[in-house]
């Protein structure tokens, strides 16, 4: 059965959460958004693709930093809202230079900086 981008279920601005896992540690990277042409051309480059809310535009993960995430496997939640892609990173995941946009926990009620930026 093809694929259908449709059958997913996007919020009021036609947009659904999407989770960026390291396929081979497990760890978390970052969260984003994508919008159905978001879905089919991370699908069929095998980059993903993400639609930048800022900017009203797809953006391509390192595109222009080069830090990019080259597609393993996609999946869908089971009520089909909510995305996780298994990624190959290249570089740090988050714009702050650092391998995971989950940087800062709460921990004894105060923030800990658990990784700094990768020099």
């Amino acid at each position: 059965m093809p694929f259908d981008p449709t059958s997913l279920t996007y919020d009021g601005n036609g947009l659904i959460p999407v989770i960026a896992q390291d396929h081979s540690t497990g760890e978390v990277l970052m969260f984003a958004w994508m919008n159905a042409d978001a879905v089919m051309l991370t699908l069929t480059t095998g980059q993903v693709t993400y639609w930048s809310r800022s900017r009203a535009a797809f953006w391509v993960k390192g595109e222009t930093s080069g830090h990019t995430q080259r597609l393993i496997d996609f999946r869908i939640d089971c009520d089909r809202d909510c995305l996780l892609v298994l990624v190959q990173q290249t570089g740090p995941a988050c714009h702050t230079n650092r391998q995971s946009c989950f940087y800062t926990a709460v921990r004894d009620g105060a923030e800990v900086e658990l990784s700094t930026p990768i020099t």
